[in-house]
C-alpha cells in the first residue's frame, strides 16, 4: 500500500557514498548471491513438499514449486509502454526530450542491462523481488512511520465489546490461532478465480519478525517461534507469556493478564515513556542509538524484538462516534497511522492496537510483505474473535481466569544519559511528522460493487476512473497515478504498478468537464477508459508491467556504474496520486447479507509526495465503498477532505451516465425521487451510522 513513497525515495540510498561502496561488487557476483538466497529459501520449505501427496487437500506451500518464474519483459515493449504512460502528463517539449532519452537508452545501454536481467531470471527465483525488498525498503533511511507503515481498521459500525482487556484477549488468541494454522500449513493457498495459485512465500514472516535498523541498510530478523507478546501501556513495557506447558492460553486467561497491566499503578521510568519514538526516527539515527541500547538494556530490547508481535493498550477511545462521525473516523485513522509517535514499535512486523473502548487496529511494517498478506490475517482475526470465540453477556471473554499465572513481567530499561537526547530528538521529529498528516475516512453508501457489476464493469476500474475525475477537479490537471497490483502468480512475486492516468482516462475526464458532451458520448469514452485500465491491470499481473522492469534495469546500471539519463529521468518522477484497493479475500468468513456491519473497513497509508494524496478503498459488502485519504497539511495544494468531496461527486456523476444512476445522483444531491430537497449530511458523514456494541453472537 505505502510502497509508492518508498519507490520514489529509493534513489538517494543508492547515490550515497556508502551505497556506491556496497554496489561496487561485480554484477555477476550479485546475481550469484541472489540465486543462493533463493535456493536457501527453497530448501527451508522442502519439508513442506512432503505433505503435498499426503492428502487430498492442498496446504499453504503445496503449489510453490509449480509456480512459474516472473518473466523479464522485452525492453523495447517496456520503453514503449512507459512513453505511452507519460504522454498525458507531459508537455510536447518535455515528451520529445524524454522520447529522445529513451531512444538513446535503447541504442546504447538497454541490451547489456537486459542481458544481466535475463541471466538473473534464469538463476534466481525472481529477477526483481529481492532487489525490491532491499533497495526500496531496507535501504530507505526515512522514518517508517507514515512513509512506509500502513494501517488496518476494525469493523466500522460495531464494537463486539467495550472491555479493552477482553478485546485484547480474544484478538491475541485469534492471532495466535492463525499462527498455529500457519505453522501447520493449514491455511489454504489462495487461488485466483479458483484456478491459478498465488505465491505464498510472504506468509512466512508475519509473526516473530522485526526490522532491525542498520547504518545504511536494515535487515529483517525472523525467529522460528516466540512464546510471548510485548505490551505497551502508559509509557511502560511488559512481557506477557502466551503459552503454558499445556498450550496456548485461553482468551479469558489472556484478558486477565492484560487487565493486570491496565490495573498496574506503577509509573513509567524517566525517558521510558518515549523510548519507542526511536523506531519512528530516521533509520541511521535509530541504528546508532540501538547499539548503545543493546549494550545497556539487552534483555528488555530482546523481549520486544523477539516477541510474536507488539500490543499497544491505548488510554484513549477511538472509532466512529455518534456525536461527530466524520471527525471521529479521521482521528481513528490518524491514531492507527501515527499514534502519538511514541506508542508503537514501528519495527515489528505488525502492532496490534487496542483502544480503551475496545476498538482495534493494526499498524503494519511494509518490508516483509504486502497488504493482501496482512489483510488475510486480519480478516481471520476479526471473524474468529467475534464470531467463533465471542464474548459473555458482561463483555468479558468466555471461560474462567487462571489465577495461577504469574504477573506480566515489567521490562526495565537502563538508559544511558547519551540516549536521552536522542529520544527527545526522535520524539520531536515523530510529533512533527504525525502532526503534518491529514487523514480522512468516509464510507460512500450511495452504491457499491453490486451496482457496478450490473453494468458488466470492473469495480476497480470504475473507481480508478472516478479518482482521475476527482483529482482533475481538485487540482485542475492530470498526474502520474500509482495503483498497486500483485504479481503473485509468479514465484516470490510481490507487486507491480498500474499507471492509471492513461490517454483514454484523460479523454473521458475532459468530456465530463465539457458541457457540450452528451451522456452517451461520455459513457462511450468511459468504457474505453475502463477497457484500457483492465488491459494494463492484466498486463501488470502477468509480469508485463513497466515499473518493476525499469527498476531492475536501473539497479543493474548502478552495479555496472553506467549512467543512463533515461533511467535517471524515470526514477525521478513523483507520484502525486498513489492508490490501492484493499481486497476482501475470505468472503466465507463474513455474512455480509445477514450482518452487513461486520465487515472490515479496510486501511490506509501516507501520501507518496509532499504535494500528493494517498488513497485506498475497500468494497464493504455489495453496497458500501470506504475510502481512506491522506495528504500533508504543510502543502497548500492538497486537502484530504476536499478530495473526499470530489470523489463522492465524481462517483455520482459517473453513475449518472447510466440510467439507474440518475436516481442515485439525485439522492446524493439531497433530493428525493420527486426532485425535492432532503435535509441530509454529505455522503461521507450521512453514511456513518451510529456505532453499536454487540456482546453475544
Amino acid at each position: 500500500m505505502a510502497e509508492a513513497h518508498q519507490a520514489v525515495g529509493f534513489r538517494p540510498s543508492l547515490t550515497s557514498d556508502a551505497g556506491e561502496v556496497e554496489l561496487s561488487a561485480p554484477m555477476l557476483q550479485e546475481i550469484y548471491l541472489s540465486g543462493l538466497r533463493s535456493w536457501k529459501r527453497h530448501l527451508s520449505r522442502f519439508w513442506a513438499l512432503v505433505h503435498i501427496f499426503s492428502g487430498r487437500h492442498p496446504m499453504l506451500f503445496s503449489y510453490q514449486r509449480s509456480l512459474p518464474r516472473q518473466p523479464v519483459p522485452s525492453v523495447q515493449d517496456t520503453v514503449r509502454k512507459y512513453l505511452e504512460s507519460v504522454r498525458p502528463v507531459l508537455s510536447d517539449e518535455d515528451f520529445d526530450w524524454t522520447a529522445a532519452l529513451a531512444r538513446e537508452f535503447l541504442r546504447l545501454q538497454a541490451s547489456l542491462l537486459q542481458w544481466y536481467l535475463q541471466l538473473k531470471s534464469w538463476w534466481a527465483s525472481n529477477y526483481v523481488s529481492d532487489w525490491w525488498e532491499e533497495f526500496v525498503y531496507l535501504r530507505s533511511r526515512n522514518s517508517l512511520m507514515v512513509n512506509s507503515n500502513y494501517y488496518m481498521m476494525d469493523f466500522l459500525y460495531v464494537t463486539p465489546t467495550p472491555v479493552q482487556a477482553a478485546r485484547a484477549g480474544n484478538a491475541v488468541h485469534a492471532l495466535l490461532l492463525y499462527r498455529h494454522r500457519l505453522n501447520r500449513q493449514e491455511i489454504l493457498p489462495t487461488l485466483l478465480m479458483g484456478m491459478r495459485p498465488l505465491c505464498s512465500a510472504q506468509y512466512e514472516k508475519i509473526f516473530n519478525t522485526t526490522r532491525i535498523p542498520g547504518v545504511h541498510k536494515d535487515h529483517i530478523r525472523h525467529l522460528r517461534d516466540s512464546r510471548h507478546v510485548a505490551v505497551f501501556h502508559r509509557g511502560r513495557f511488559f512481557r506477557v507469556g502466551t503459552h503454558t506447558q499445556s498450550g496456548l492460553l485461553s482468551p479469558r486467561a489472556l484478558e486477565q493478564q492484560f487487565q493486570r497491566i491496565l490495573d498496574d499503578p506503577s509509573p513509567a521510568c524517566p525517558h521510558e515513556e518515549h523510548l519507542a519514538a526511536l523506531t519512528a526516527a530516521p533509520r541511521d539515527m535509530w541504528a546508532q542509538v540501538r547499539r548503545s541500547l543493546k549494550t545497556q538494556a539487552q534483555e528488555a530490547l530482546e523481549a520486544v524484538e523477539g516477541a510474536a508481535f507488539f500490543v499497544s493498550l491505548d488510554s484513549e477511545p477511538a472509532g466512529l462516534t455518534r456525536e461527530d462521525p466524520a471527525a471521529s473516523l479521521d482521528a481513528y485513522a490518524h491514531a492507527l497511522l501515527a499514534g502519538r509517535g511514541h506508542d508503537r514499535w514501528f519495527d515489528k512486523s505488525f502492532s496490534l492496537i487496542v483502544f480503551s473502548n475496545g476498538k482495534l487496529g493494526l499498524s503494519v511494517e511494509h518490508s516483509w510483505a504486502d497488504c493482501p498478506i496482512s489483510g488475510h490475517m486480519w480478516e481471520f482475526t476479526l471473524a474468529t474473535e467475534c464470531f467463533q470465540l465471542g464474548y459473555a453477556a458482561d463483555g468479558h471473554c468466555k471461560g474462567h481466569p487462571d489465577l495461577s499465572l504469574p504477573q506480566p513481567q515489567r521490562l526495565h530499561w537502563d538508559l544511558p544519559d547519551k540516549i536521552h537526547l536522542s529520544i527527545s530528538l526522535a520524539l520531536r521529529g515523530a510529533k512533527t511528522l504525525s502532526g503534518n498528516i491529514d487523514c480522512h475516512v468516509f464510507p460512500f453508501s450511495h452504491f457499491g460493487k453490486s451496482f457496478i457489476k450490473r453494468w458488466h464493469l470492473s469495480s476497480d476500474s470504475f473507481i480508478q476512473m472516478a479518482l482521475q475525475l476527482a483529482y482533475f477537479r481538485d487540482r485542475g490537471q492530470f498526474c502520474l497515478t500509482y495503483e498497486s497490483t500483485m504479481t503473485r502468480l509468479f514465484l516470490e512475486g510481490r507487486t507491480e504498478t498500474v499507471r492509471s492516468c492513461t490517454r483514454e482516462a484523460c479523454n473521458f475526464v475532459r468530456a465530463m468537464e465539457d458541457k457540450e458532451k452528451t451522456d452517451p458520448q461520455c459513457l462511450a469514452l468511459f468504457r474505453l477508459a475502463v477497457d484500457k485500465h483492465q488491459a494494463l491491470l492484466k498486463a501488470a499481473m502477468s509480469g508485463q508491467g513497466v515499473d518493476r522492469h525499469l527498476f531492475a534495469l536501473y539497479i543493474v546500471s548502478q552495479f555496472l556504474h553506467l549512467q543512463s539519463p533515461f533511467l535517471d529521468q524515470v526514477h525521478s518522477e513523483q507520484w502525486q496520486l498513489a492508490t490501492s484497493q484493499i481486497p476482501v479475500q475470505q468472503i466465507h468468513l463474513f455474512d455480509a447479507h445477514s450482518y452487513p456491519d461486520y465487515v472490515s473497513s479496510g486501511g490506509g497509508f501516507g501520501p507518496a509526495d509532499d504535494h500528493g494524496y494517498g488513497v485506498s478503498y475497500i468494497f464493504m459488502g455489495d453496497d458500501v465503498i470506504t475510502f481512506h485519504i491522506s495528504s500533508k497539511k504543510s502543502s497548500t495544494r492538497t486537502d484530504s477532505h476536499r478530495l473526499g468531496q470530489h470523489i463522492e461527486d465524481a462517483l455520482l456523476d459517473v453513475a449518472a451516465l447510466f440510467q439507474e444512476g440518475q436516481r442515485l445522483k439525485r439522492r446524493g444531491l439531497g433530493e428525493d425521487d420527486s426532485g425535492h430537497s432532503r435535509d441530509s449530511l454529505p455522503c461521507h458523514t450521512r453514511g456513518s451510522r451510529a456505532p453499536t456494541t454487540a456482546t453475544n453472537f
